[in-house]
């Protein structure tokens, strides 16, 4: 039986993070023996609020996808491409736009959320929810490994199936989606770890860079001094030692609210834990940095495998709608 098929992907917006590790790319890895995997660095989804300085984009792509190799992704067992490399996307995308109502677009809630925060009302950004369908339907993906806060953008998809096969025929599945469990990544600000918040711990981040990071970190606001009892539950510190702490964990929580444990050396050992955590993903990163032509390689070999389920999935869109003029 063949494997079933996954999509997924990200915007390039430099590099990664401890939140994008755990988040998505940790899960990647994992997924990446058993299913049939298109990974795609989606730069034309970038456009939406980058569109006026593109300078950094060849760079970030290149930084994004050292990150996914650097992380564990095998370019062998899955497919890692850039989306423009895969034309077939905006096909697609374009055929959905003429049957999708614009209210359909205008009630995805990042819409709302975005356009009012972010200032953003091109077209481009309205019908970003439609090439994200298109992104997932031209492989005619069976999941999408998404967070709960990416369930609209899934069943928006789903809607789009129903409405295309409803009126050409049965030509997409309807796309499940593959929640996945993030752990908690605060940032050191104690906000979720976001490059827009400038409070992340970056994949490409030094041993000291990361110690840097950490020794500035926000902690519980209640323990001031040494001696102080601490509230670990409360403390984003200790949330990343739930994540890169393998032993010990109840003995910092105890000595942390009994005030023994003080948070110069609570951040000591973090930094210990996260850097060797990162070593093996920093001494990959080093390897594909001196050979760049290998991580292009990648994309290329990736864009060519993609590109193949995508037109074979175009000559059946066309067909079902009785576009193919050449016989």
């Amino acid at each position: 039986m063949s494997k079933k098929i996954i999509l997924s992907g990200m915007q390039p917006t430099g590099n990664l993070h401890l939140g994008n590790y755990e988040g998505a790319l940790k899960n990647w890895v994992s997924l990446q023996d058993d299913f049939d995997m298109y990974l795609c660095i989606v730069d034309w989804h970038a456009l939406t609020s980058d569109f006026d300085d593109t300078t950094e984009l060849k760079n970030r792509i290149f930084e994004m996808a050292v990150d996914f190799l650097a992380s564990g992704l095998d370019g062998k067992k899955c497919a890692i491409f850039i989306q423009s490399h895969v034309k077939e996307h905006a096909e697609l995308h374009l055929l959905f736009s003429m049957i999708i109502p614009i209210p359909w677009l205008e009630r995805v809630p990042s819409y709302k959320e975005k356009s009012q925060s972010l200032g953003l009302d091109s077209y481009g950004f309205l019908g970003y929810p439609l090439l994200q369908a298109a992104d997932i339907l031209v492989y005619r993906a069976d999941f999408v490994p998404v967070g709960k806060d990416q369930l609209p953008h899934i069943e928006l998809t789903r809607e789009v199936a129903r409405r295309f096969n409803g009126f050409y025929g049965n030509v997409f599945p309807e796309p499940q989606a593959k929640l996945t469990k993030f752990a908690d990544v605060p940032g050191t600000d104690g906000r979720k770890m976001s490059k827009s918040y400038d409070n992340i711990i970056a994949l490409a981040d030094t041993a000291e860079e990361t110690a840097g990071k950490i020794k500035t970190m926000f902690t519980d606001p209640e323990k001031l001094r040494m001696g102080d009892p601490g509230h670990p539950e409360t403390c984003p510190v200790y949330a990343l030692h739930k994540v890169y702490t393998n032993q010990g964990l109840d003995e910092i929580a105890e000595t942390c609210r009994s005030g023994e444990l003080g948070c110069v050396a609570c951040k000591k050992h973090l930094t210990e834990s996260i850097n060797n955590a990162l070593t093996p993903i920093r001494e990959k990163r080093n390897d594909l940095i001196a050979h760049p032509d290998e991580v292009w390689d990648v994309l290329k070999d990736g864009a060519n495998r993609a590109r193949k389920r995508a037109v074979e999935t175009m000559d059946i869109v066309r067909t079902a709608m009785r576009m193919t003029y050449d016989s």
